[in-house]
């Protein structure tokens, strides 16, 4: 298995937990939330921008993965 496999599907399954970092609260994805990195004052109202990011990083990953 490639390198660059490996690492499109590790985007995949980190777009896949920020999805679930706006729907649901475990330390998990409480952890790996973007908008708690890069914003002093996240709150619920930003947890939207995770929903954002999970579905562009996973939507690179699995396009990277099929060409």
């Amino acid at each position: 298995m490639a390198m660059s496999t490996l690492v499109n599907a590790g985007a995949v399954a980190y777009g896949i937990v920020l999805i679930l970092a706006m729907f649901v609260r475990h330390p998990v994805t409480e952890a790996m939330r973007v908008d708690a990195l890069f914003l002093p004052n996240a709150d619920e109202r930003t947890r939207v921008l995770n929903l954002l990011f999970g579905a562009l990083i996973a939507g690179y990953g699995v396009y990277s993965l099929l060409s």
